[in-house]
């Protein structure tokens, strides 16, 4: 029981002491990288569903 004490104030120790916590600016800066991401990635796999289905279905159509 002890190791699971001395475990939780070392991490505590941790977090609190030695992690260098972004900045305000830093985290809005990292939040738009990801969300102009995410708008690519599912604008990219919107084109493949899209493009996807147009081959299906033309390939359907000719049987």
């Amino acid at each position: 029981m002890e190791g699971l004490v001395t475990y939780f104030k070392e991490s505590y120790n941790e977090l609190v002491n030695k992690v260098t916590w972004p900045t305000w600016s830093e985290l809005q800066s990292s939040a738009v990288i990801v969300l102009i991401a995410t708008l690519i990635i599912a604008g990219i796999i919107y084109l493949m569903d899209v493009l996807s289905s147009k081959t299906l279905e033309s390939i359907y159509n000719a049987f």
